[in-house]
């Protein structure tokens, strides 16, 4: 969900194809996502400009494989906090990403109040992150820890 609260409603076929061009390579060159989106590369780049400024493009980012950097484990924690006050939930908040290792943190509804996925150099260097910063955090109850055997990445928003 974005910030800005843009919808589809708000962007026009161009814009669309300039989206699916940055999101299939976010280093796509100007002059080839105008040759997409059938427009002059002054316009490609203002609509590109554009899509940033309103938060529809949020940034493009390298993909890093965590084993090449040292990090070859990856796995989900599952937190659930103490209460939901917003004491708690904005601690726990403020903290999670902050976490060595941490790839995105959810804040969830459900049984569990977070999802984090981490990366992690072994079993060793996940237990005490796990032990040493999460579950001594004030805020948190209890935690779930889950192994990531594989990562499959999506076809994206904008496909099918």
């Amino acid at each position: 969900m974005s910030k800005s609260g843009s919808g589809t409603s708000d962007l026009d076929e161009v814009d669309l194809l300039i989206l699916r061009e940055l999101q299939a390579d976010g280093r796509t060159p100007n002059a080839d996502i105008a040759a997409v989106a059938g427009v002059a590369a002054s316009t490609a780049l203002l609509r590109t400009r554009a899509l940033r400024t309103r938060g529809v493009v949020r940034g493009i980012h390298a993909d890093i494989d965590p084993a090449s950097v040292g990090r070859p484990l990856q796995a989900l924690i599952a937190v659930r906090l103490h209460g939901h006050t917003h004491k708690h939930v904005d601690s726990f908040r403020a903290m999670a990403p902050t976490l060595p290792g941490v790839l995105q943190v959810f804040h969830v509804a459900g049984q569990d109040d977070y999802l984090i996925h981490i990366a992690a150099a072994s079993a060793d260097a996940l237990r005490a992150v796990i032990l040493d910063r999460i579950t001594s955090h004030a805020a948190v109850r209890a935690t779930q820890t889950q192994l990531v055997f594989e990562h499959l990445k999506g076809t994206g928003l904008l496909s099918g």
